[in-house]
């Protein structure tokens, strides 16, 4: 089985660093007249730093590369602050980090703006300091009502959208940990996964089992197969995974078994004498990668 492997592209923990040995990789020009700089000199004072800057390692001396964040750097620069919490890249990739960098998760905005309001921040002053609209802040801020905590465990550093998360409110708690499960598993934070996940459950775990469930452009026939056939995808999907560790750790001790008996120059006379083929089998599991 062959498997493409990743390298990590930053250090696993936040480490705090000096303002003055941050070096910019880029030069901007008149921030000040900039609305998104605007927005993050207001916003820090409410809610703090929202993302950590992206820095790398100079080879020599004690100083960083600034790879993402530049206005946040200015805008703490202009409100004073001397030091701040970064995150390491572990190559100097400034040109395609972006890709990599997982913007803040809804779940983790809620959970800010929530933060914010406990320590006396006026939701208005938060909709103002992130340029966000009023409903917008108010939906964040009452996004998890309704949902089940161990749910909102296994999603809270997902990029799940936030109308994904509302539709689980639709469900019981035992359900929206099930759901979430698949989502995770999946990798798939989507609305339309969600929505599928939850017109697939049985009426006795809706929240509202006395209204039928509804879709535009589909009939309560064709509602009703969907949940058959979603409730017996969600079934071979968690088998699948259930066995998928079990699966591997066999396949890693047979390629390794493999590799021993092809070490072994008798073994390998034999083979290549009288079965050609197998040996050729042999040689290609031994080359795989990631098993």
């Amino acid at each position: 089985m062959n498997e493409v492997k990743g390298k990590v592209a930053f250090e696993m923990r936040k480490r705090e660093v000096e303002l003055a040995k941050l070096l910019p990789t880029k030069l901007i020009k008149d921030p000040h007249n900039l609305q998104r700089y605007k927005a993050i000199v207001d916003s820090i004072p409410e809610i703090g730093l929202i993302e950590p800057l992206m820095v790398y390692p100079q080879k020599s001396g004690d100083n960083w590369l600034v790879l993402d964040g530049h206005l946040r750097l200015l805008a703490l620069k202009q409100l004073g602050w001397k030091a701040v919490e970064v995150i390491v890249a572990t190559e100097d990739d400034r040109y395609t980090y972006n890709a990599r960098v997982n913007r803040l998760p809804p779940i983790q905005a809620h959970k800010m703006i929530v933060k914010a309001v406990r320590n006396g921040v006026k939701p208005e002053r938060i909709a103002k300091a992130l340029s966000m609209p009023m409903h917008v802040v108010a939906a964040l801020l009452n996004l998890l009502d309704g949902i089940n905590p161990e749910a909102v465990e296994l999603l809270k550093d997902k990029q799940i959208t936030v109308d994904a998360v509302r539709l689980l409110r639709k469900v019981s708690g035992l359900r929206q940990i099930e759901i979430a499960e698949v989502m995770v598993s999946a990798n798939n934070f989507t609305k339309s996964y969600a929505e599928a996940l939850m017109l697939a459950t049985p009426m006795d775990q809706m929240v509202a089992p006395q209204e039928p469930k509804k879709k535009v452009g589909m009939t309560a026939e064709e509602l009703a197969r969907m949940e058959r056939e979603m409730e017996s995808l969600e079934k071979d999907f968690k088998g699948i995974e259930a066995n998928y560790t079990e699966n591997m750790m066999s396949l890693t001790l047979a390629k390794g078994y493999i590799k021993r008996l092809l070490e072994n120059s008798r073994v390998l006379r034999h083979l290549r004498d009288h079965h050609g083929e197998l040996l050729a089998e042999f040689e290609g599991i031994a080359a795989t990668e990631g098993v």
